[in-house]
């Protein structure tokens, strides 16, 4: 069986989707790879979604805001979007989801909990679905 490839995109690929991804490296290791994007790349993470995921002992400080590109569609078996609307790229085949999340930007901590949370059990469920 080949390894799955889930992409998850958001506006500015500095919160949700890096919050996400690093769940989906967290939970399945390398059974599954992880590409994260943006339609709007920010210029770097949001601190306080790196703050939340240390918190769980999640490491994402290091990452950086991607461009989302036609080839990191193309590559993903999963398509996973998050608020970025009709600019994300659709490919016939593919498995999409939309996650209706609330945007961590500009909020507090406090705020972002809840999401960080709501994404680990999406990306448990996707896990289960996907191995």
């Amino acid at each position: 069986m080949t390894t799955p490839t889930v992409l998850f995109v958001c506006v500015h690929n500095a919160g949700r989707s890096q919050m996400a991804a690093g769940w989906l490296q967290h939970l399945a290791g390398d059974r599954i790879e992880v590409l994260s994007a943006g339609s709007q790349p920010a210029d770097r993470i949001n601190p306080v979604a790196v703050a939340a995921m240390a918190e769980e002992g999640i490491d994402i400080a290091t990452e950086q805001p991607k461009v989302l590109t036609e080839s990191a569609v193309r590559e993903a078996d999963v398509v996973i979007t998050m608020g970025c609307g009709d600019e994300c790229p659709f490919f016939p085949g593919k498995r999409y989801e939309d996650w209706v999340l609330d945007d961590p930007a500009g909020q507090g901590i406090d705020a972002v909990r809840p999401i960080r949370d709501e994404i680990r059990r999406r990306v448990e469920t996707l896990v289960a679905e996907l191995l």
